[in-house]
């Protein structure tokens, strides 16, 4: 495949000549006429200059379309009289403009920062894809260890941390959350996912690297206990038994008990384990602990726990926007820590995708099991 190159469309050759050397000497540059077959690989940028404008043709369209297509940067040079925003500009989708009568002097750095921009945003998506893979698989490996009655890997946990803490901070936690979801990889994608709301939190609250990487441990092996739930009751469609209560209920003593076989584990992780699913009432469990009894770490995970649970599309139910995971939230009065929760709100607000609401009493019961 030959290698992506400025794809130059101008119908002034002379000019065109010019910014093409310009352009060549930072970046490889294609100059095509009007009528001309466009390369079928996506370019590094298209810049178009045309004195005659958009041709009303076949050819005019598909270079239209696929200025809008190739998810690439379009820098549009407007002709005298034309405006920013006018409907030439807009046939090209959101390009930026360069007004008319510009030198090159101007467009050639505009272009260039453009791709340079857009070749930086690819970059950080590849390795948060990257990212996501790596944490997937050492994720998994921990829930494998636990299967077989094991304590899970202390390196490999302290790894998948540190990757979360990495691709959060710099991709975003809408970003960490859209790549997970594409992965449907469920419990793990459950884990992953609370670790991402634990490491955006912990930089809502400007917490340093040490407390940032126990908080996001902690949310990321809260739920470990649940490789010795049967499958059968986590991917319910429908309310959950009595029975079927109990076992679930199971999980978080078991996973506490199994980070500490080797007491390799942190006493505040194990405390998280146990306790992630206690409540300042004392309505929790597996200990019905409340108030003072329930630490800081536990009230931090559980904030994210909770709204993890709400926003992720269960068997049994669709997912529900952050807005609506924040009404439900505000109204656990007396259960989660209010003061936490507001600090926690404009993490809410950054991963909400606006996903469809939906509200059912007998399944967010089960939501938070």
């Amino acid at each position: 495949m030959q290698e992506a190159s400025v794809l130059l469309v101008s119908d002034r050759r002379e000019r065109a000549d010019r910014l093409a050397s310009a352009i060549g000497l930072i970046r490889p540059c294609q100059v095509i006429e009007p009528g001309r077959a466009l390369p079928s690989q996506p370019p590094l940028a298209f810049l178009v200059d045309l004195a005659e404008g958009l041709p009303n043709t076949t050819w005019g369209e598909t270079l239209a379309k696929r200025t809008r297509l190739d998810a690439v940067p379009c820098l549009y040079v407007a002709r005298h009289g034309e405006s920013a925003d006018g409907p030439e500009a807009r046939r090209f989708g959101s390009p930026t403009v360069i007004p008319a009568g510009a030198r090159s002097a101007g467009i050639v750095p505009t272009l260039l920062k453009l791709v340079d921009e857009a070749q930086s945003s690819n970059a950080t998506t590849l390795r948060l894809a990257k990212r996501v893979d790596i944490a997937t698989s050492l994720v998994s490996g921990l829930f494998d260890a636990a299967v077989c009655g094991r304590a899970p890997s202390v390196a490999d946990a302290e790894e998948g941390t540190e990757i979360v803490l990495a691709a959060v901070s710099e991709a975003g936690i809408g970003a960490w959350l859209d790549r997970l979801r594409r992965h449907h990889i469920g419990l793990y994608q459950h884990s992953l996912s609370v670790a991402g709301f634990a490491a955006a939190f912990a930089t809502e609250l400007g917490l340093g690297r040490r407390d940032s990487h126990r908080l996001a441990q902690a949310a990321l092996l809260h739920d470990i206990g649940k490789a010795h739930t049967p499958t059968a009751i986590l991917d319910k469609p429908g309310p959950l038994t009595p029975d079927e209560m109990r076992v679930m209920r199971e999980h978080p003593s078991i996973g506490a008990d199994l980070l500490a076989l080797d007491g390799a584990y942190d006493s505040a992780i194990l405390d998280v384990v146990r306790h992630h699913h206690e409540r300042l009432d004392g309505s929790g469990y597996p200990d019905g602990l409340k108030g003072k009894a329930i630490g800081d770490l536990v009230r931090l995970v559980a904030i994210c726990d909770v709204h993890s649970a709400l926003t992720e599309r269960r068997s049994y139910r669709p997912a529900l926007s952050g807005h609506e995971a924040t009404r439900i939230m505000e109204g656990m009065a007396g259960q989660l820590d209010a003061d936490l929760l507001r600090a926690y709100v404009p993490v809410i607000l950054r991963a909400d995708t606006e996903r469809p609401i939906a509200t059912a009493p007998a399944a967010l019961a089960q939501t938070f099991s």
